[in-house]
């Protein structure tokens, strides 16, 4: 397995590094020796009582946190709800205050879940408020950082996203929802790159989160014993990945000199990993040849008439991105 990335003397801002992507991001940022500010809304002292996706599970900031220093760097909890600006304008106020920089943010926050429900069954209304809940803090996070970063004219924006394209997502308003995450990185790029930052958008493979492993009984180190149960199965469960996989490709990404030829892109951990040539944790790379053929599966099954009624769509981010000014 390659050496950690070397990160000594990078701050990071993690938002969203409870559980899940941010947890492992924060962790494999931890690995290269950065300092890792880890912000959510779960702690030891507060617990996160919202109507946002994850509520009221066991994991917390501090947690990371401790993860991120046994990890080799320094994990700083900060309890913030994204979705309250003074909040988030305090987080950035005291990173600049305690380290007069910063070098990376990677934004995993999660908004309200998702009703699943058609175009015509979701009120306007309704769906206003999912895809407000998701976006505008990301919108509020990057700004604050952004405006620390532009004083040394340098540094890295990650937002992560479910797919490296602009195929539909299964409902009308989640849809909106992640294509205006995508489109989120793809506009900082070209708004802030000239000042220096980079911004690119980061999709990971089936992750096996805290909550899938509970969900299938297992643990992570016995998260192949899932594999007898016939939905894992069907999911693909075989070609999974830890948060960390995403993680290091963040850390990659954050190391690499020459990252501001990948402003606006849109990547996913898989391709990163044949780029810098990193593993998962556990030394190997997730199998996506049973990932892919799990997926291709259920496209022709159990997916079908959904995918039917809504017309996915085989359009390529990164060809309809050439024809995009500074694409």
């Amino acid at each position: 397995m390659p050496s950690p990335r070397d990160l000594s003397g990078r701050v990071a801002v993690v938002a969203g590094a409870t559980r899940g992507a941010g947890r492992g991001i924060a962790r494999m940022l931890g690995e290269g020796g950065a300092i890792v500010y880890c912000s959510g809304r779960s702690s030891r002292v507060q617990p996160n009582t919202s109507n946002h996706v994850n509520a009221g599970r066991p994991e917390t900031i501090e947690e990371t946190a401790e993860m991120v220093t046994a990890a080799g760097g320094t994990g700083i909890p900060v309890r913030v709800d994204h979705t309250v600006e003074d909040e988030v304008a305090a987080l950035f106020k005291r990173v600049g205050r305690e380290q007069r920089r910063l070098d990376v943010l990677a934004i995993v926050m999660t908004g309200q879940p998702a009703t699943w429900k058609t175009f015509l069954d979701e009120s306007p209304g309704d769906g206003r408020a999912f895809v407000e809940s998701w976006i505008w803090p990301h919108i509020v996070t990057a700004w604050h950082a952004a405006k620390l970063m532009v004083t040394r004219r340098s540094g890295l924006i990650v937002e992560l996203v479910e797919q490296d394209n602009v195929a539909y997502h299964g409902a009308f308003y989640f849809d909106i929802m992640e294509t205006l995450l995508k489109r989120l990185a793809f506009a900082l790029a070209n708004d802030l790159g000239e000042s220096g930052i980079t911004a690119v958008a980061v999709g990971p493979g089936f992750m096996r989160t805290e909550a899938i492993l509970a969900g299938f009984g297992v643990t992570e180190d016995t998260w192949r014993d899932a594999l007898s149960k016939p939905q894992a199965a069907a999911m693909g469960w075989g070609g999974s990945e830890t948060p960390c996989f995403v993680g290091r490709a963040v850390a990659a990404l954050a190391a690499d000199a020459n990252v501001a030829s990948k402003n606006g892109g849109i990547y996913t951990a898989r391709v990163l990993a044949d780029e810098y040539g990193f593993t998962d944790i556990d030394g190997g790379r997730p199998n996506y040849a049973v990932l892919d053929a799990a997926v291709d599966q259920a496209k022709k099954t159990f997916l079908a008439p959904m995918m039917e009624a809504s017309g996915f769509t085989k359009v390529d981010w990164k060809v309809a991105r050439k024809n995009e000014p500074g694409g």
